[in-house]
């Protein structure tokens, strides 16, 4: 368990390290001020809807508005994820848990076919509020997340943001993907999002690591609006 520990710090350290060294000074500096520049842009602009889904889930169920989860980002270190909290307070991760750990595991495939309509949602659950149900047909949930890239938790554009029980059964190849800032948007998400299978999911984000570059970020950007509106491999 020890040595499990150290050897993680290693990789999280490693992967901290190589994200530096390898991406040009001007390219980490354009990236971080289109962040900073497109998120507080879209907050602004999106500050009329954020209020009113607020006040939506507030008045559809009891909880609060926003849903927050640790997550695992750059070189493996966890911070806060904000979503729109789009089940019931009392719901049960479990289920999810289990499911997803046995789809990385690889023993899942036939349960996937049988009761999922995607990559992590069951086809009937009613965890689901009914204002959850429409604000995760249009990926709404995920506006609270250009609050993570004001604070620099995340990029608008990276590999999505893990849940520290996934990276838990990861085999060693998937750490590459904590090599940069996990992402609002991604190339996982334009290229099928719910469609892929875990496996395929990791593979397009590490393809993304090893491609990184500013105009590859600016070519996913440009190609989100029309994977969202369009509904292209959506829950």
């Amino acid at each position: 368990m020890e040595a499990h520990g150290l050897t993680r710090e290693a990789q999280r350290e490693a992967a901290a390290a190589a994200a530096t060294a390898t991406e040009p000074r001007w390219q980490a500096a354009a990236r971080r001020t289109l962040d900073l520049v497109f998120s507080t842009a879209l907050i602004a602009v999106f500050s009329p809807l954020l209020l009113a889904v607020t006040l939506a889930i507030r008045l559809d169920s009891r909880g609060p508005a926003l849903f927050r989860q640790r997550r695992v980002g750059l070189g493996q270190s966890e911070f806060t994820l904000f979503k729109f909290r789009s089940m019931r307070v009392d719901a049960d991760p479990r289920g999810h848990q289990e499911y997803v750990t046995a789809l990385i595991k690889g023993q899942a495939e036939a349960a996937r076919d049988r009761d999922r309509k995607d990559l992590y949602k069951l086809a009937v659950d009613d965890r689901i509020t009914p204002v959850g149900r429409w604000i995760r047909r249009w990926s709404i949930d995920e506006l609270p997340q250009l609050f993570n890239v004001v604070l620099g938790d995340m990029s608008l554009v990276g590999p999505r943001p893990a849940i520290s029980y996934e990276v838990d059964e990861y085999p060693s190849w998937y750490l590459r993907r904590f090599s940069v800032k996990p992402g609002l948007t991604g190339l996982w998400q334009v290229s099928g999002r719910n469609e892929r299978t875990y496996e395929e999911m990791v593979r397009l984000d590490v393809e993304y690591v090893e491609r990184r570059t500013f105009w590859l970020d600016l070519s996913i950007l440009f190609r989100t609006p029309w994977t969202v509106l369009s509904r292209k491999g959506a829950a």
